[in-house]
Parts: structure tokens; C-alpha cells; sequence
């Protein structure tokens, strides 16, 4: 994203410390990262022109901005989600640092895909909030919502993320790092034994192909069917492809390569407090592996 002679060097510098925040924001809200770099850049164009006399506080402005922008394409968006093929997954949040001690469950797959049960509005509302520690007053100007509006959004959206407790745990990386590992030892020894104990009983296995790449349609729940799918075909498949563990969407996850170390699989999980993986998610799409 270059800068042409129409902004100031100080302009640009409000605009570049605000980057990582908008970006948070917009890939949270949207769930793919290429719509959030969109974002990003049509935020920038309009910042690079509007009046800057015209903006008393220029993170405000930024923020509301991307906030509404992000639900204008979530509106736009919604019908080709749900006519989606199969399970509609988020893109991979590649993280180019290190390993974090903790991880960020704000990001994760689980918690992404909780914000897609949500209104619009309710995820915008949530977010700002509970999130991003915006007060009432400012969500009220973003979103054009009374106050006592935006507390009832957050409060219906805090219900349903409620429900599923597992995905608001902060699990330390190195403890990700040591199941993971076990996981996939499991795989290439085809030890069906020791990955049941990896497993949680209620277990949930999800796959988005896209429709560009054979998939399961429905999520299976529970370990009998997920063990048996892994018994008759992805212990063969998997242990044909080059595991790479990587820092992905918040957490701990792994690439998975093929003989031409073309990724063709991006693998995230959910952890339970039982230190076992509540649900495992395989991204196959294409489109969302570029």
C-alpha cells in the first residue's frame, strides 16, 4: 500500500500505527484476510482524501470507518455464504512472528465461527466491546444505534458465545505444542488408540473444500465416526503430505504439503480444559490457501 504526494508523512504515520488495529478488527469481523486487506486499502484512500480539518480524532474516524465498511460487505456477503458448498471455514491468519507464550482464542477458527451465528450487528457490537474496550458511546456513533442498543446486542452475543465455553480458553502454546505433536505421531503410526486419547468425546471434525476439492459436506461429531474416517482414509492420505507446525489463526497449527511443497491443507484445532483437542478443522480450499 504505497502513499501518493496527496498525504502528509504525519498522515501516513496516524494511518500505519492504526494498521494492525484495523486490520484485528476487520479480519475478526469478516473472517478472511484478503477482504481484510481490502478494507484496509479502500480505508486508506479515503483517508488519504478526506479533509483531515474535517477530524478531530483520526483512530475514531479510522475505526468507524472500517467497522461499517466491514458490514456493508458482510451484508453483500451473507447470501453466498449460505449458499455455500459444504462447511464455510475463515481463511488462515498467517502469524510471521514467533510462537507467542499464550494463545489468542479472539482469533481462532472456533471463535470465528461463533461470530458467524451472530447479527451483523451483534458481531460488530461484541467485538468493539468486549474486544476492542471501545465504551457504549463510541459503539453508539459507529454502528448509528441508540446506547441501550448497542448493551442489548452485546448482551445477546455474549449469550451465545456463553454456550460454548471451550472456545474462550487462552491454552499456553507450549501445552498446544506438546498435543499437537502427540496428534500427529498418532497419525503417521496409524495408533488409533493413542489418538482416542487425544480426542474429547465430543469431538467435532469439519472440512472446507469449497466445493474445489473433495471434502466432507457435514461436520462429524463425536469420536466413533471421526476414528473410523480416519481409519479407512486419512491416516493413508495424511501421512502422504509434509507436516509443517505453524503459529495460525491465534494458536498452533499445522501446513500440509504435497510431493511439490504446495500447500494443500491448512489443519487448526479447539482445545478443551482436559488438555485434548475439542475440534479439528481442515481447510482444503484453494481459494483460501493462496
Amino acid at each position: 500500500m504505497k502513499a501518493s504526494g496527496m498525504i502528509s508523512q504525519h498522515d501516513l504515520t496516524i494511518f500505519e500505527t492504526s494498521r494492525t488495529f484495523l486490520f484485528g478488527l476487520a479480519y475478526r469481523l469478516l473472517g478472511t484476510t484478503s477482504d481484510a486487506e481490502d478494507v484496509l486499502q479502500d480505508i486508506f484512500i479515503k483517508w488519504q482524501q478526506q479533509p483531515k480539518q474535517d477530524i478531530l480524532n483520526p483512530q475514531a474516524w479510522l475505526t468507524s470507518v472500517c467497522t461499517r465498511h466491514c458490514i456493508d460487505l458482510l451484508r453483500a456477503h451473507h447470501r453466498s455464504r449460505t449458499e455455500y458448498t459444504g462447511t464455510w471455514l475463515p481463511e488462515p491468519y498467517h502469524h510471521t512472528e514467533t510462537f507467542s507464550v499464550e494463545s489468542d482464542y479472539t482469533l481462532s477458527t472456533a471463535f470465528l465461527l461463533i461470530l458467524e451465528k451472530l447479527s451483523v450487528k451483534e458481531r460488530a457490537a461484541y467485538l468493539l466491546h468486549d474486544i476492542f474496550n471501545l465504551d457504549y458511546v463510541e459503539i453508539s456513533e459507529i454502528l448509528r444505534e441508540q446506547q441501550s442498543n448497542c448493551r442489548q446486542l452485546v448482551a445477546r452475543s455474549r449469550k451465545r458465545i456463553a454456550d460454548e465455553p471451550n472456545v474462550l480458553l487462552n491454552h499456553p502454546s507450549q501445552q498446544q505444542i506438546n498435543l499437537l505433536n502427540a496428534f500427529k505421531v498418532a497419525i503417521h503410526s496409524h495408533d488409533l488408540n493413542q489418538l482416542t486419547q487425544l480426542l474429547s468425546d465430543d469431538i467435532q471434525f469439519a472440512a472446507d473444500g469449497g466445493g474445489k476439492v473433495s471434502a466432507i459436506r457435514q461436520p462429524f461429531i463425536g469420536q466413533p465416526p471421526i476414528l473410523r474416517f480416519f481409519e479407512r482414509l486419512l491416516f493413508q492420505a495424511w501421512t502422504e503430505l509434509s507436516w509443517e507446525m505453524c503459529h495460525i489463526n491465534g494458536s498452533v497449527g499445522f501446513k500440509l504439503y504435497d510431493s511439490d511443497h504446495y500447500c494443500v491443507m491448512v489443519l487448526t484445532f479447539a482445545f478443551n480444559d482436559q488438555q485434548q483437542l475439542q475440534s479439528i478443522y481442515s481447510l482444503r480450499n484453494p481459494d483460501k490457501l493462496k
